[in-house]
């Protein structure tokens, strides 16, 4: 049996009141993408950028799954969901969420985040780098919808775009 010394839990984010009493529950942005990007090189030079592609690919899906059983609960409508998602999103400062669009009949969306954790304001690369918010996206609208989806950056900061564009699609048959 494998022991597993950080197996996930929303526990593990702590009670910030009781810890941060006088700094609160916010950090400087620099600090959040320090810590990504040390971590993403360390795991591109063992194991690759696919690989680590991956890995953060399934970090955010984890993350999705936790932040919607413990931020959103139970919604059966998606407007609802939508709003609440927009609201929470601006709220917490992860960036401003925009639904372009939604069709639940296909199970095809079209979303943009705004002033993003990961990537507004860097330098132009010749690549998109919010894997870890295509899994986790994937994991809000499967939380919500009870179906499989894969999402796809179309529109990145780092690419140009001054906005993060991603497609989600159903995974059916």
């Amino acid at each position: 049996m494998v022991n597993f010394k950080y197996d996930f839990s929303w526990d593990l984010l702590g009670n910030i009141e009781l810890g941060r009493p006088k700094l609160g529950p916010t950090a400087r942005l620099e600090v959040y993408r320090l810590m990504q990007f040390t971590l993403r090189d360390v795991l591109e030079k063992q194991f690759g950028a696919e690989k680590a592609d991956e890995l953060f690919r399934q970090a955010g899906y984890l993350a999705g799954k936790e932040f919607y059983a413990h931020m959103l609960g139970d919604i059966a409508d998606f407007g609802v969901f939508a709003k609440k998602l927009q609201q929470i999103f601006r709220e917490m400062q992860i960036g401003l969420l925009y639904i372009e669009k939604a069709d639940l009949v296909a199970g095809e969306f079209i979303l943009t985040v705004s002033e993003d954790l990961d990537c507004s304001g860097l330098p132009e690369k010749d690549y998109e780098i919010c894997v870890y918010d295509e899994g986790f996206i994937a994991a809000l609208l499967e939380s919500f919808s009870g179906e499989k989806f894969k999402v796809k950056e179309i529109d990145c900061w780092c690419t140009g775009d001054r906005t993060c564009r991603f497609k989600a699609e159903a995974v059916r048959g």
